[in-house]
């Protein structure tokens, strides 16, 4: 790819003034709260999963499982692309630094598009578990937490992570009871789980194929997509050069414990495969137990998305302020975007992704899970295709977290996320494509032409606060 840039050039832009920092505040523990939070695996468990069990059935815990394997190489990469990057960026500074400014401009609308729509789509499943106790329409009640996320978003980082790791704690403790249920109402074998059929339409079962397993991996990545968060936060990390890799990986360790073994007992404990392509998980921990314990489960749930909500409005200010630090937009614009509040968080980006996600929460976004699966596997791939360039030049002297077995993980990832591309369906791929393409335009027109004074990644450096 064309117009690379080495770290040394992407420290700062060459006209303006100096890019300011955000501010180091957390640790591993504050970091790791953060990103479970983002990747949020009650909502997730709650509101994505079903999806999986009326195409995939008894294979969902199957297909996350080997989504959760891929994401340990994913993992790999972010880990050492995050330690030699430690950006509010994330995967667009990593990847610009890396592989040139065309695929980072590229990551950066992939990984907006992912983290810009996600977020109302969840919050509207708030209204479904917030059902026992008051009917809000859908629609309200998503743009209700929206807009509460926004507020906790202008707050102090620190902060948030003892919010967040409240809530997060009651939806942990949700999805061990729905585990525990599961498991001890069990209607059929393990064995169930090595047998893949689904519900049929018209009745009876049918086959589950490894070609909709494939297809069905893309919303698998998604599912504990989250723990990329912990490279968003590397600015406010101390010591990203040792904290980052540990945040991401024990943040993926965790969040696949806690979806995967629901799932399993979710399989085993469902009355009949109806029920499981169902999907209606409140409706079964209801019948497993009674309807205080199904209530206080749907309650954890509504605050475990409100919790998400949360963190993501705080993950994607982020990424709309550094990319306004390093000139992605014309200058009034970026002026706004860089501004920093009180409590040191970028309150202009903040309002800009939470307003607008909450007007969204009124929108039809139904078809919109299968243009996201597409976003994170072609910004995984373009990620794996940056961490192949991560030795080389001066990179390869800088203290950072290595991952083992490169470049062989990068390149099996490509090639695995490359398959699972194609074999997704035509129209997410044609939204997806249209997107980039006009991503692709506008870099063209207005980026490349000005690229002295336009898209310069900048990595903030803090003396001994970055050393290893």
């Amino acid at each position: 790819m064309t117009d690379t840039i080495s770290a040394p050039q992407a420290l700062s832009p060459a006209t303006g003034p100096v890019p300011q920092k955000l501010k180091r505040s957390i640790g591993v523990v504050g970091g790791t709260l953060l990103t479970l939070s983002c990747v949020t695996p009650a909502s997730t468990l709650f509101v994505v999963v079903p999806d999986l069990f009326a195409s995939l059935g008894t294979w969902t815990a199957l297909t996350i499982a080997i989504g959760s394997l891929l994401c340990i190489g994913v993992a790999f990469c972010y880990s050492e692309l995050g330690t030699l990057i430690p950006s509010a960026g994330g995967e667009y500074a990593m990847v610009s630094t890396m592989a040139g400014r065309l695929a980072g401009w590229l990551v950066f609308v992939l990984s907006l598009l992912v983290v810009m729509i996600v977020p109302p789509v969840i919050a509207m499943g708030t209204a479904d578990y917030l059902a026992p106790v008051i009917d809000i329409p859908a629609p309200v009640a998503g743009g209700g937490v929206m807009l509460l996320a926004t507020l906790a978003g202008l707050l102090d980082l620190r902060a948030n992570a003892w919010i967040t790791g409240i809530f997060l704690v009651l939806e942990v403790i949700a999805a061990a009871l729905v585990a525990v249920l599961g498991f001890a109402h069990s209607e059929r074998g393990a064995d169930a789980l090595v047998h893949g059929t689904v519900a049929a339409e018209g009745g009876g079962t049918s086959a589950v194929t490894a070609g909709m397993v494939i297809a069905g991996l893309a919303i698998a990545l998604f599912v504990t997509q989250g723990f990329s968060t912990a490279v968003y936060l590397s600015e406010e990390l101390e010591n990203p050069r040792r904290n980052v890799a540990r945040t991401v990986l024990l943040t993926l360790a965790i969040s696949t414990a806690v979806i995967l073994v629901p799932v399993i007992a979710i399989t085993m404990g469902s009355p009949d495969l109806d029920a499981l392509a169902a999907g209606d998980l409140g409706g079964m921990v209801t019948a497993w137990s009674n309807s205080a314990v199904g209530t206080f489960v749907s309650l954890c749930v509504a605050l475990a998305i409100i919790n998400a909500g949360i963190v993501m409005v705080i993950q994607n200010s982020r990424v709309l302020f550094a990319s306004a630090r390093d000139k992605a937009w014309p200058m009034p614009v970026n002026n706004a975007l860089s501004k920093l509040g009180r409590f040191g968080s970028p309150w202009v980006a903040t309002l800009v992704v939470g307003v607008p996600g909450a007007a969204l929460c009124f929108v039809n976004l139904d078809t919109l899970y299968g243009v996201t699966g597409v976003s994170v596997t072609g910004m995984y791939l373009l990620v794996a295709v940056a961490s192949l360039f991560s030795r080389r030049g001066a990179h390869r002297e800088t203290v950072a977290w290595r991952m083992p077995l490169w470049p062989a993980v990068p390149i099996a990832l490509i090639v695995v996320f490359a398959y699972i591309l194609v074999k997704q369906d035509t129209q997410y791929l044609l939204w997806t494509g249209g997107i980039t393409a006009a991503a692709t335009l506008y870099w063209a027109l207005y980026l490349r032409p000005r690229r002295e004074t336009r898209w310069l990644v900048s990595i903030p450096e803090d003396g001994e606060e970055i050393a290893a």
